[in-house]
Protein backbone atom coordinates (compact mmCIF):
# COMPACT_ATOMS: atom_id res chain seq x y z
CA UNK A 1 0.00 0.00 0.00
CA UNK A 2 2.55 2.45 0.62
CA UNK A 3 4.72 1.63 -2.28
CA UNK A 4 1.87 2.43 -4.01
CA UNK A 5 1.12 5.73 -2.71
CA UNK A 6 5.22 6.41 -3.31
CA UNK A 7 4.85 5.69 -6.86
CA UNK A 8 1.83 8.03 -7.52
CA UNK A 9 3.36 10.89 -5.65
CA UNK A 10 6.52 10.41 -7.79
CA UNK A 11 4.31 10.71 -11.08
CA UNK A 12 2.54 14.00 -9.51
CA UNK A 13 6.05 15.53 -9.15
CA UNK A 14 7.70 14.71 -12.83
CA UNK A 15 4.01 15.77 -14.06
CA UNK A 16 4.57 19.21 -12.46
CA UNK A 17 8.08 19.39 -13.62
CA UNK A 18 6.77 18.52 -17.13
CA UNK A 19 4.51 21.30 -16.87
CA UNK A 20 7.20 23.92 -16.27
CA UNK A 21 9.35 22.93 -18.50
CA UNK A 22 6.60 23.05 -20.91
CA UNK A 23 5.71 26.78 -20.10
CA UNK A 24 9.04 28.26 -19.47
CA UNK A 25 9.66 26.47 -23.33
CA UNK A 26 6.63 28.57 -24.63
CA UNK A 27 7.23 31.82 -22.54
CA UNK A 28 10.67 31.37 -24.32
CA UNK A 29 9.52 31.12 -27.78
CA UNK A 30 6.98 33.59 -27.85
CA UNK A 31 8.93 36.15 -26.72
CA UNK A 32 9.91 39.03 -28.91
CA UNK A 33 13.62 39.13 -30.03
CA UNK A 34 16.02 41.54 -30.85
CA UNK A 35 15.53 41.80 -34.59
CA UNK A 36 17.01 44.18 -36.67
CA UNK A 37 14.59 46.77 -35.93
CA UNK A 38 14.66 46.51 -32.59
CA UNK A 39 18.64 47.09 -32.71
CA UNK A 40 17.57 50.81 -34.39
CA UNK A 41 15.14 51.50 -31.78
CA UNK A 42 17.43 50.91 -29.01
CA UNK A 43 20.84 52.74 -29.92
CA UNK A 44 20.79 55.83 -32.25
CA UNK A 45 22.42 55.54 -35.56
CA UNK A 46 23.47 58.67 -37.31
CA UNK A 47 21.41 58.80 -40.72
CA UNK A 48 23.20 58.22 -44.02
CA UNK A 49 23.40 61.33 -46.60
CA UNK A 50 23.23 60.37 -50.22
CA UNK A 51 23.78 62.62 -52.80
CA UNK A 52 21.25 63.29 -55.31
CA UNK A 53 21.18 63.90 -59.48
CA UNK A 54 18.34 66.34 -58.88
CA UNK A 55 19.50 70.16 -59.14
CA UNK A 56 16.72 72.43 -58.21
CA UNK A 57 16.59 75.68 -60.57
CA UNK A 58 16.00 79.40 -58.29
CA UNK A 59 12.80 80.37 -59.84
CA UNK A 60 12.25 81.95 -62.86
CA UNK A 61 10.83 86.14 -63.01
CA UNK A 62 7.75 86.31 -63.83
CA UNK A 63 6.51 89.52 -65.65
CA UNK A 64 3.77 91.63 -64.07
CA UNK A 65 1.81 94.61 -64.86
CA UNK A 66 3.26 97.46 -62.61
CA UNK A 67 0.87 99.89 -64.22
CA UNK A 68 -2.14 98.45 -64.96
CA UNK A 69 -2.08 100.03 -68.48
CA UNK A 70 -3.68 97.93 -70.69
CA UNK A 71 -2.92 96.39 -74.11
CA UNK A 72 -3.32 98.30 -77.37
CA UNK A 73 -5.94 97.51 -79.73
CA UNK A 74 -5.11 95.63 -82.33
CA UNK A 75 -6.25 94.80 -86.31
CA UNK A 76 -4.90 91.28 -86.01
CA UNK A 77 -7.14 88.49 -86.64
CA UNK A 78 -4.78 87.17 -83.56
CA UNK A 79 -1.69 88.12 -81.31
CA UNK A 80 0.39 86.96 -78.64
CA UNK A 81 3.38 87.84 -76.43
CA UNK A 82 4.93 85.42 -74.42
CA UNK A 83 7.54 85.38 -72.28
CA UNK A 84 10.35 83.15 -73.31
CA UNK A 85 11.99 82.15 -70.18
CA UNK A 86 8.79 81.24 -68.05
CA UNK A 87 6.78 80.52 -71.02
CA UNK A 88 4.07 82.99 -69.21
CA UNK A 89 1.52 84.54 -72.02
CA UNK A 90 1.24 88.23 -71.36
CA UNK A 91 -0.86 88.72 -74.18
CA UNK A 92 -3.13 86.77 -76.06
CA UNK A 93 -5.95 87.80 -78.74
CA UNK A 94 -7.39 84.38 -80.50
CA UNK A 95 -4.40 82.51 -79.56
CA UNK A 96 -5.83 79.31 -81.08
CA UNK A 97 -7.72 80.70 -84.41
CA UNK A 98 -6.42 78.48 -87.19
CA UNK A 99 -5.34 80.67 -89.76
CA UNK A 100 -2.94 80.71 -93.07
CA UNK A 101 0.46 81.18 -91.99
CA UNK A 102 1.92 82.60 -95.16
CA UNK A 103 6.35 82.47 -94.79
CA UNK A 104 5.65 81.79 -91.04
CA UNK A 105 5.79 78.42 -92.18
CA UNK A 106 9.61 78.70 -92.97
CA UNK A 107 10.51 78.75 -89.34
CA UNK A 108 9.34 74.86 -89.53
CA UNK A 109 10.85 74.32 -92.83
CA UNK A 110 14.61 75.88 -91.10
CA UNK A 111 14.17 73.45 -88.30
CA UNK A 112 13.40 70.18 -90.33
CA UNK A 113 16.18 71.45 -92.64
CA UNK A 114 18.90 72.42 -89.77
CA UNK A 115 17.47 69.10 -88.24
CA UNK A 116 18.87 66.68 -91.52
CA UNK A 117 21.35 68.24 -93.33
CA UNK A 118 24.95 69.53 -92.42
CA UNK A 119 25.18 73.63 -92.66
CA UNK A 120 28.27 72.61 -95.20
CA UNK A 121 26.10 70.48 -97.19
CA UNK A 122 25.89 71.16 -101.42
CA UNK A 123 22.24 71.27 -102.63
CA UNK A 124 21.28 71.50 -106.11
CA UNK A 125 18.14 73.59 -107.25
CA UNK A 126 16.69 70.84 -108.91
CA UNK A 127 13.52 73.20 -110.70
CA UNK A 128 13.51 76.67 -110.87
CA UNK A 129 10.28 77.79 -108.43
CA UNK A 130 9.51 81.63 -109.08
CA UNK A 131 6.39 81.79 -107.33
CA UNK A 132 6.09 84.73 -104.45
CA UNK A 133 8.98 85.82 -102.77
CA UNK A 134 12.73 84.61 -104.50
CA UNK A 135 16.14 85.30 -105.49
CA UNK A 136 16.14 83.99 -108.77
CA UNK A 137 18.07 80.72 -108.17
CA UNK A 138 19.09 78.97 -111.78
CA UNK A 139 18.42 75.68 -112.35
CA UNK A 140 21.33 73.18 -111.67
CA UNK A 141 23.02 76.30 -109.05
CA UNK A 142 24.13 74.10 -106.14
CA UNK A 143 24.40 75.69 -102.91
CA UNK A 144 25.47 74.81 -99.30
CA UNK A 145 22.57 74.40 -96.66
CA UNK A 146 23.64 77.34 -94.89
CA UNK A 147 23.56 79.50 -97.99
CA UNK A 148 19.96 78.09 -98.62
CA UNK A 149 18.50 79.22 -94.92
CA UNK A 150 20.01 82.36 -95.17
CA UNK A 151 17.83 82.87 -98.04
CA UNK A 152 14.82 81.14 -97.08
CA UNK A 153 15.15 83.25 -93.42
CA UNK A 154 16.69 86.67 -94.40
CA UNK A 155 15.08 87.36 -97.81
CA UNK A 156 12.08 84.70 -97.38
CA UNK A 157 12.99 83.29 -100.56
CA UNK A 158 10.13 80.86 -102.06
CA UNK A 159 12.73 78.81 -104.74
CA UNK A 160 15.32 78.24 -101.30
CA UNK A 161 12.15 76.29 -99.30
CA UNK A 162 11.83 74.56 -102.61
CA UNK A 163 15.12 73.23 -102.91
CA UNK A 164 15.51 72.79 -99.20
CA UNK A 165 12.28 70.17 -99.48
CA UNK A 166 12.98 68.75 -103.01
CA UNK A 167 16.90 67.50 -101.92
CA UNK A 168 15.10 65.71 -98.84
CA UNK A 169 15.54 62.13 -98.84
CA UNK A 170 12.17 60.86 -100.95
CA UNK A 171 11.41 64.49 -102.40
CA UNK A 172 9.22 67.27 -101.63
CA UNK A 173 6.30 64.96 -100.04
CA UNK A 174 8.72 63.02 -97.92
CA UNK A 175 10.00 66.93 -96.69
CA UNK A 176 6.17 68.20 -95.74
CA UNK A 177 5.90 64.81 -93.84
CA UNK A 178 8.22 65.64 -91.61
CA UNK A 179 7.43 69.07 -91.23
CA UNK A 180 3.91 67.25 -90.16
CA UNK A 181 5.42 65.03 -87.88
CA UNK A 182 7.66 67.48 -86.37
CA UNK A 183 4.48 69.84 -85.26
CA UNK A 184 2.88 66.50 -83.65
CA UNK A 185 5.50 65.80 -82.00
CA UNK A 186 6.06 69.09 -80.55
CA UNK A 187 1.95 69.05 -79.94
CA UNK A 188 0.99 71.80 -82.12
CA UNK A 189 -2.68 70.93 -82.40
CA UNK A 190 -3.98 73.83 -84.95
CA UNK A 191 -0.90 73.61 -87.41
CA UNK A 192 -0.66 71.58 -90.74
CA UNK A 193 1.20 71.87 -93.68
CA UNK A 194 1.21 71.10 -97.49
CA UNK A 195 4.12 72.87 -98.25
CA UNK A 196 7.38 74.35 -97.61
CA UNK A 197 6.65 77.71 -98.39
CA UNK A 198 4.03 79.50 -96.68
CA UNK A 199 1.91 80.02 -100.32
CA UNK A 200 -2.09 79.51 -99.25
CA UNK A 201 -3.37 76.21 -100.03
CA UNK A 202 -6.23 74.59 -98.64
CA UNK A 203 -4.56 72.23 -95.36
CA UNK A 204 -2.44 74.97 -94.37
CA UNK A 205 -2.94 76.70 -91.59
CA UNK A 206 -1.21 77.07 -87.94
CA UNK A 207 -2.10 79.55 -84.87
CA UNK A 208 -0.45 82.48 -82.70
CA UNK A 209 -0.40 79.91 -79.80
CA UNK A 210 1.32 76.88 -81.66
CA UNK A 211 3.98 79.69 -83.86
CA UNK A 212 4.89 81.05 -80.60
CA UNK A 213 6.00 77.26 -78.74
CA UNK A 214 7.85 76.85 -82.38
CA UNK A 215 9.89 80.03 -82.13
CA UNK A 216 10.32 79.27 -78.52
CA UNK A 217 12.09 76.30 -79.66
CA UNK A 218 13.99 78.01 -82.94
CA UNK A 219 15.35 80.52 -81.02
CA UNK A 220 17.47 78.20 -78.55
CA UNK A 221 19.73 76.68 -81.78
CA UNK A 222 22.08 78.89 -81.97
CA UNK A 223 22.52 79.11 -85.84
CA UNK A 224 18.95 80.16 -86.57
CA UNK A 225 19.04 82.73 -83.88
CA UNK A 226 22.29 84.30 -85.99
CA UNK A 227 20.86 83.52 -89.25
CA UNK A 228 16.96 85.41 -88.46
CA UNK A 229 19.04 88.38 -87.02
CA UNK A 230 20.89 89.09 -89.75
CA UNK A 231 20.07 92.46 -91.58
CA UNK A 232 21.97 91.92 -94.61
CA UNK A 233 24.08 89.07 -96.23
CA UNK A 234 25.53 87.75 -99.74
CA UNK A 235 24.49 84.14 -100.47
CA UNK A 236 26.93 82.90 -103.25
CA UNK A 237 26.48 79.68 -105.35
CA UNK A 238 29.01 76.60 -104.31
CA UNK A 239 31.42 77.60 -107.82
CA UNK A 240 30.78 80.85 -107.08
CA UNK A 241 29.15 81.92 -110.50
CA UNK A 242 26.10 83.00 -109.01
CA UNK A 243 25.70 85.70 -106.66
CA UNK A 244 22.45 86.62 -104.60
CA UNK A 245 22.59 90.05 -101.97
CA UNK A 246 19.79 90.18 -99.93
CA UNK A 247 18.18 92.02 -97.36
CA UNK A 248 15.83 91.20 -94.12
CA UNK A 249 11.76 91.67 -95.08
CA UNK A 250 11.88 92.66 -91.28
CA UNK A 251 12.53 95.93 -91.00
CA UNK A 252 12.55 95.94 -87.66
CA UNK A 253 15.80 94.96 -87.25
CA UNK A 254 18.23 97.96 -86.93
CA UNK A 255 15.28 100.26 -86.06
CA UNK A 256 13.42 99.05 -82.85
CA UNK A 257 15.84 98.40 -79.92
CA UNK A 258 16.47 94.71 -78.90
CA UNK A 259 14.85 92.94 -82.38
CA UNK A 260 16.41 89.85 -82.95
CA UNK A 261 13.80 88.38 -85.71
CA UNK A 262 11.88 86.60 -86.36
CA UNK A 263 10.05 85.89 -89.43
CA UNK A 264 8.06 87.74 -91.50
CA UNK A 265 4.78 86.43 -93.56
CA UNK A 266 2.77 88.10 -96.10
CA UNK A 267 -0.37 86.88 -98.59
CA UNK A 268 -2.77 88.66 -99.94
CA UNK A 269 -5.62 85.72 -97.76
CA UNK A 270 -3.36 85.35 -94.80
CA UNK A 271 -2.88 89.54 -94.47
CA UNK A 272 -0.04 90.61 -92.58
CA UNK A 273 1.94 88.28 -90.63
CA UNK A 274 5.24 88.56 -88.36
CA UNK A 275 6.66 86.40 -85.44
CA UNK A 276 8.83 88.74 -83.44
CA UNK A 277 12.11 87.98 -80.86
CA UNK A 278 13.00 91.22 -78.59
CA UNK A 279 15.69 91.21 -76.13
CA UNK A 280 15.64 94.09 -73.63
CA UNK A 281 17.65 94.13 -69.89
CA UNK A 282 17.93 90.59 -70.35
CA UNK A 283 14.37 89.79 -70.58
CA UNK A 284 13.25 87.90 -73.47
CA UNK A 285 9.77 88.35 -75.36
CA UNK A 286 8.16 86.48 -78.48
CA UNK A 287 5.68 88.32 -80.22
CA UNK A 288 3.15 87.14 -82.54
CA UNK A 289 0.52 88.94 -85.12
CA UNK A 290 -1.45 86.82 -87.56
CA UNK A 291 -3.91 88.88 -90.36
CA UNK A 292 -2.71 91.98 -89.13
CA UNK A 293 -3.06 95.36 -91.10
CA UNK A 294 0.48 96.90 -89.99
CA UNK A 295 2.36 93.60 -88.53
CA UNK A 296 5.87 95.99 -87.91
CA UNK A 297 3.38 99.16 -86.00
CA UNK A 298 1.23 96.85 -84.05
CA UNK A 299 4.81 94.28 -83.37
CA UNK A 300 6.19 97.47 -82.11
CA UNK A 301 3.01 98.86 -80.12
CA UNK A 302 2.82 95.58 -78.28
CA UNK A 303 6.45 95.31 -77.50
CA UNK A 304 6.31 99.42 -76.15
CA UNK A 305 3.36 98.27 -74.18
CA UNK A 306 5.11 95.29 -72.33
CA UNK A 307 8.86 97.27 -71.26
CA UNK A 308 6.84 100.35 -70.47
CA UNK A 309 4.56 98.82 -68.32
CA UNK A 310 5.99 95.57 -67.17
CA UNK A 311 8.65 94.40 -64.84
CA UNK A 312 10.02 91.03 -63.81
CA UNK A 313 9.46 90.00 -60.45
CA UNK A 314 10.51 86.72 -58.30
CA UNK A 315 7.33 84.59 -57.32
CA UNK A 316 9.28 83.94 -53.91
Amino acid sequence: MEKGREFFRCLWKRKILGLDFLLTFLIIFFLPGQTYYDNLRLSWQKPKVFASHFVISPPVPLPKNKTGALAPSLSAKSALVSDVPSGVIIYEKNKDLELLPASTTKIMTALVALDFYQLNQVLEVLEVFSEGQDIKLQKGERLTAENLLYALLVASANDAAETLAQNYPGGRENFIAQMNQKAENLNLLNTHFVNPTGIDESGQYTSAFDLTRLAQLAIKNPTFAKIVATKKVVVYSYDKKFVHPISNINVLLGSVPGIKGIKTGWTISAGECLVGFDEQNGEQIITVVLGSQDRFGETEKLLDWVFGNFSWESPL
